[in-house]
């Protein structure tokens, strides 16, 4: 059964968003661009096999923000070329940095797909993907990309690591809402008795509104609600650290960027501050967290982190151990340079189909893609299925990943993704 977190996209945006206020959007290329393609014909059996990595490597946000899934699948690929290729055929990795922009996000899809043919996009993490209706067009399956926007929830032949149940044929979700589920909240109300969470945000339009989403879903758990909104320029978490105590906040859930984080980690710490759970997303599950947090030791030791995928920590699984083996050499580690793993594994896997049956060609792994249920990457990922229902479901059964940071022993994961699910009801957003 397929399986989705709350607002992940929104949740996975949030940071971008809070970064970059003010600068332009890269303007959408004319559907006449689209009108002379080329058709992709199968390669020869001893040419490499190209695939292409969009990354927005050099952005507004930070030279490291979005390098996780890529790095990943080239760790996959490296091994897979190691190991004799698909077919006896390597994978050709073609990377492009957009910069983080729109425009620049445009030059990249048209080299990539245009210039150097490749066969399929993989791992994209994009700051603004404003290349996704070209990749559409072209009909080149874009597989396991980041949701930082709206996209895969958008246009056909873009397939996002956590799967998609949209019509996408050109408008995002149902009548332009978008839908998740309110499992995070379930689970730390069943799990851990909480009843009052926190959600902290900035007085900016962006992190206003993924708030309003936070609270949605915790009102809709029976939660009782505290919101705490700082100033973006000149935020007073000393403030807001004091009302969570006055307030017994249970739970704090967060609409700040990293920096912010750690400064109210830092006022939580000082003001005496015991939560439960620090709660934060993917993008910050990773083994930085000394450094991030090297001053609010307390806070630190209550961050908990929620995903769709397994603890990267977790090398009691056979596939983790392989990913770490072949990431060894990396200084830091990361939950979404394990989900770029994954999505190299999801291209390899409909490469080596395709080469068995009519050749690996830009239809045929986008056939493979399409056709995907319950795809779990060897039990790297929670299930994941691509379906266009006509209408979106009212309630799911959904699963999460869960992990809690400690000292000394990095994340631990609380229980196994495959048993933590719930049945809880989906609400409508938009981005």
């Amino acid at each position: 059964m397929p399986r989705r977190r709350l607002f992940r996209a929104a949740e996975a945006a949030l940071a971008v968003l809070l970064l970059t206020v003010g600068t332009a959007c890269g303007s959408r290329l004319p559907e006449s661009d689209f009108e002379h393609r080329e058709r992709a014909t199968p390669a020869q059996d001893d040419t490499p096999i190209r695939v292409g990595i969009v990354t927005s490597a050099t952005s507004p946000v930070g030279g490291s923000a979005f390098t996780g899934p890529r790095d990943g699948a080239k760790a996959y690929f490296e091994r897979l070329n190691a190991r004799g290729g698909v077919d006896g055929r390597r994978i050709e990795v073609r990377e492009c940095d957009d910069g983080g922009s729109g425009v620049g996000n445009n030059t990249c899809v048209h080299r990539l797909i245009d210039e150097d043919k490749v066969v399929a996009l993989v791992a994209t993490t994009a700051l603004d993907y404003a290349g996704a209706s070209r990749v559409s067009h072209a009909r080149v399956p874009d597989i396991g990309g980041q949701p930082l926007g709206a996209a895969y929830d958008t246009w056909p032949h873009l397939y996002g690591i956590y799967g998609s149940l949209a019509p996408r044929r050109g408008t995002t979700g149902w009548d332009g809402k978008q839908y998740g589920g309110t499992e995070v909240y379930r689970y730390f109300k069943r799990e851990h008795g909480a009843r009052t969470a926190a959600v902290v945000s900035y007085n900016q339009a962006a992190s206003a509104a993924y708030a309003r989403l936070v609270e949605q879903g915790l009102k809709a758990e029976g939660y009782k609600v505290v919101t705490e909104q700082v100033d973006f320029a000149l935020p007073n978490f000393r403030a807001v650290a004091a009302d969570l105590k006055e307030q017994g906040a249970d739970l704090v859930f967060d609409a700040v960027d990293s920096h912010g984080n750690a400064q109210l980690c830092e006022a939580m710490d000082a003001a005496g501050v015991e939560v439960t759970a620090k709660v934060t997303n993917v993008q910050n599950w990773t083994s930085t967290v000394p450094d991030d947090y090297k001053d609010a030791p307390r806070c630190r030791n209550a961050l908990w982190a929620t995903g769709s995928s397994r603890n990267y920590e977790d090398t009691d699984h056979a596939a983790v151990r392989e990913f770490r083996e072949a990431t060894k050499s990396l200084e830091t580690h990361s939950q979404w340079q394990l989900e770029g793993w994954a999505a190299a594994m999801w291209f390899t896997d409909a490469a080596t189909s395709c080469a068995a049956a009519q050749g690996i060609t830009r239809a045929c792994v986008d056939a493979y893609i399409n056709r995907s249920r319950d795809y779990t990457a060897d039990g790297l990922l929670l299930p994941v299925t691509f379906e266009r229902l006509a209408e979106p479901p009212e309630s799911r059964r959904t699963c999460l990943s869960v992990a809690r940071w400690e000292d000394g022993r990095g994340w631990v994961s609380q229980g196994d993704m495959d048993d933590t699910c719930f049945d809880v009801p989906q609400l409508p957003y938009r981005q």
